[in-house]
């Protein structure tokens, strides 16, 4: 391993972000910083680097600390190897309220079970 590595490439082999053309969007939009400074997608990420992440599927940001540098993407137990998470709890709860949230403001299309319901309210089989 070396002693460091591109940010864009670290975030995609750690599992941050999907694809690391998402990490360098992110990058490129001053939203992810290292000690406080924005990060671009070139820039060097080495051990001991405190970095703020935003969440990609709503409000917050993660605070990560790096302990290891990987240039390849690996599975889930070796990248969490590689970083410590000092997030708060507080931020994911109100990550996993504002997912609960926007779920029930679409609605979506009712289930199976849901349209059954739906059908004994309205009394569909009575007039059959």
């Amino acid at each position: 391993m070396s002693d460091s590595i591109r940010a864009d490439k670290w975030l995609w082999a750690t599992r941050f972000f999907k694809t690391r053309g998402i990490a360098a969007d992110v990058c490129m939009t001053g939203k992810l910083k290292r000690n406080g400074h924005p990060l671009k997608p070139a820039s060097p990420v080495q051990v001991g680097d405190l970095l703020e992440i935003p969440f990609v599927e709503g409000p917050g940001i993660r605070k990560i600390s790096v302990k290891g540098v990987i240039a390849k993407r690996v599975g889930a137990p070796e990248a969490q190897i590689c970083y410590e998470d000092l997030t708060a709890p507080d931020v994911y709860e109100a990550l996993k309220q504002w997912q609960i949230a926007k779920q029930e403001a679409a609605g979506g299309r009712p289930t199976k079970k849901d349209r059954r319901e739906i059908d004994k309210i309205h009394g569909f089989w009575d007039d059959v």
